[in-house]
């Protein structure tokens, strides 16, 4: 059975709706773009339709890919103390001569509503639900809560190691008492372990690398992959074989990528109810 993302994304953007409305200061959603990336274009503008939708305003500031270290480092300085702003994201990537990671480190952790500065990241490995999870491993464990999929006791596969998908959702998984296999694409033999899980969760950016055969029957799919080839988007498995033995699987476009901006709004309207002491 193909799993609806768009479907339990309006779920989501509907409750937050309902929710925001009955705010008397509404949240804001700021945004640091630097550069014309076509993808980072489109993101923006998704996470500004959506924001508009649920009632929460949408503060974009752009730059001049040739911006330098230290004008972006004073306009994150201004954004961490603007008081009417409750959470923002630097869109990722940043132009080369920019090193992102210490850009992310001067986010101030109560506003870091992507959940990549270190703090949120740390309390996310604790089991410290006060900070903020990256969106699109909360989009998965969304997806999982939707279709009542109890990972507590079952065996998960997550390919994939990357600090925004990967690790997080290892963590989340450990947190919520699922056994882990984690690989990633120097492991040897995957199938071994993916034939071993009840759960895959693919992440690596490799097109189709997830095959029909690496599954035990009945197996839950959750492809994160999102890679464009000829125009045509790709996710990491073959999901039109995998439906056939599969139980659930998420489909590339519509899946899991439909709950990441779902839980951005989560994430703002939390960092803003924090700081108002809701």
């Amino acid at each position: 059975m193909i799993i609806d993302g768009k479907k339990i994304g309006q779920k989501i953007y509907d409750e937050l709706k309902q929710e925001v409305s009955k705010l008397k200061i509404k949240p804001t959603l700021g945004a640091i773009l630097v550069g014309n990336n076509s993808s980072s274009l489109r993101y923006i503008e998704q996470k500004r339709k959506w924001a508009q939708y649920v009632g929460i305003n949408f503060k974009l500031e752009k730059f001049d890919e040739k911006i330098s270290e230290l004008e972006l480092y004073n306009k994150i300085k201004s954004f961490n103390e603007d008081v009417n702003i409750s959470g923002y994201i630097v869109q990722l990537p940043l132009p080369k001569h920019i090193n992102s990671q210490k850009i992310i480190n001067n986010i101030h952790p109560k506003k870091d509503v992507d959940g990549f500065h270190p703090n949120n990241q740390g309390k996310l490995l604790l089991g410290d639900e006060s900070g903020f999870v990256p969106c699109t491993p909360a989009g998965i464990m969304e997806i999982l809560k939707h279709e009542n999929i109890n990972v507590e006791g079952k065996t998960v596969c997550v390919i994939g190691r990357s600090n925004i998908v990967g690790k997080p959702v290892i963590s989340l998984l450990i947190n919520a008492g699922a056994t882990v296999i984690a690989c990633n694409s120097k492991t040897k033999n995957i199938e071994k372990f993916t034939t071993q899980a009840e759960i895959v969760i693919v992440a690596a950016g490799s097109p189709g690398l997830l095959k029909v055969n690496m599954l035990k029957v009945g197996a839950v799919v959750i492809d994160v992959g999102f890679t464009v080839i000829n125009k045509k988007i790709h996710g990491d498995a073959d999901t039109k074989l995998i439906d056939l033995v599969g139980s659930k699987v998420t489909p590339v476009p519509g899946g899991v990528g439909a709950l990441t901006v779902a839980c951005l709004m989560k994430n703002t309207l939390k960092a803003h109810n924090f700081q108002n002491k809701k």
